[in-house]
């Protein structure tokens, strides 16, 4: 089973930066779609950027600008670059990924953005 590890979350102060990573592995199939989701406490999970394996990228609206989704095929990892993060964007991120099989989703990172 494909399985997806995430990193770099962590505590930040309003206005700074964090790069989360998530790597895939296991998978004998071709992953056409990677991203990232995140889930604040009491809320549900929300779309934060997606990325297909020919670099098209989807961003929410309250992302843009900010946010900046990337991948590298050959290492199947895909990245998460957050600048000028905000107390709303303190949330647990969740990698997720799509091959022909199906979808996979990781374990989580949280991200707490202090005031």
């Amino acid at each position: 089973q494909v399985q997806l590890v995430e990193s770099g979350g962590g505590l930040v102060q309003a206005g700074g930066s964090l790069r989360l990573s998530c790597a895939a592995s296991g998978s004998r199939f071709s992953i056409y779609t990677m991203g990232w989701y995140r889930q604040a406490p009491g809320k549900q999970r929300e779309l934060v950027a997606v990325i297909t394996n020919t670099g098209s990228t989807n961003y929410a609206d309250s992302m843009k600008g900010r946010f900046t989704i990337s991948r590298d095929n050959a290492k199947n990892t895909v990245y998460l670059q957050m600048n000028s993060l905000k107390p709303e964007d303190t949330a647990v991120y969740y990698c997720n990924a799509w091959d022909s099989k199906g979808d996979y989703w990781g374990k989580g990172t949280p991200v707490t953005v202090s005031s």
